[in-house]
């Protein structure tokens, strides 16, 4: 019995839906077009094309992924981030549109020729800044190893493996040197929030890479009181922060001894990068 692109939609969009799926339609959309390997946008035009089974089969394969709630990043492989491509696994944090503000606010400071990521996880701030500025070179540390062959594959895969020094550390703690600009997207979930998250981030995404515990602020202190030996004269420091943390993550950087700090919004209009200048 052949499927239409139509039917294989429409029957996709119901499972999703009352599997309890958010956007079910939208998800639906993208992993046929993944599985017939074309761009969503292209199905509108092919609706009364019949589906080969072998791509049926995977498409049902990745709607009963998703029907468990893991991440569309997870089930396909990975995600576009600035305009990249980006390997994505359970390792790591499923890129976010939020996360391209820092990029933002970086691309317009820059260029910097000495950049760290902290908590680098797939490596979108190393390698994308990497990428950006053919002059830089970028130390990107995390505490998983298994986060950072995650970032070595995407450094490979955007050319730039050779400027971009992959290492396994708790912060600073294998780091040498001064950097003119330091950038991390740090666990920042309180403790208590987790429970309310959805479950494609709650069931699939790093705990460790999620939160540090408490109220969520355990990182900035971690990363505040060391930063000063790291950070280089006139360089700057961005990190991401939760949409109500600025005043408190502001407060963590000027009682270690930061005069200028700063918060920019993302493009929704919430607070999402404090940046600490020295």
């Amino acid at each position: 019995m052949s499927v239409t692109v139509r039917d294989a939609l429409n029957t996709a969009t119901t499972w999703l839906t009352d599997a309890g799926i958010p956007n079910a339609d939208v998800d639906a959309r993208f992993l046929l077009a993944h599985a017939m390997g074309c761009e969503p946008s292209r199905l509108i035009l092919m609706e009364d094309d019949e589906v080969h089974p072998d791509v049926f089969r995977a498409f049902d394969g990745y709607l009963a992924s998703r029907e468990k709630f893991q991440p569309v990043s997870q089930i396909v492989g990975g995600r576009e981030f600035w305009g990249r491509w980006f390997s994505v696994t359970p390792d790591v944090l499923d890129p976010r549109p939020e996360t391209e503000s820092l990029i933002e606010v970086a691309l317009l400071q820059g260029p910097f020729q000495r950049v760290l990521d902290l908590g680098t996880g797939s490596g979108i701030l190393a390698v994308t800044l990497a990428a950006e500025w053919l002059d830089a070179r970028a130390i990107a540390i995390d505490i998983s190893s298994e986060a950072i062959a995650v970032a070595t594959k995407n450094a490979a895969a955007h050319n730039v493996a050779d400027r971009v020094n992959l290492i396994v550390s708790n912060w600073f703690d294998a780091v040498a040197g001064q950097f003119d600009l330091i950038v991390s997207n740090p666990p920042y979930i309180a403790a208590a929030e987790m429970a309310g998250l959805s479950p494609d981030v709650r069931n699939w995404e790093p705990f460790l890479a999620l939160t540090p515990g408490g109220v969520g602020l355990e990182s900035y202190r971690t990363i505040a009181s060391t930063l000063g030996e790291f950070l280089a004269e006139e360089g700057l420091a961005l990190f991401e922060i939760g949409h109500a943390q600025a005043v408190d993550v502001v407060k963590i950087f000027q009682e270690a001894g930061f005069a200028n700090v700063t918060v920019s919004r993302d493009l929704g209009g919430k607070d999402r990068v404090v940046a600490v200048k020295n």
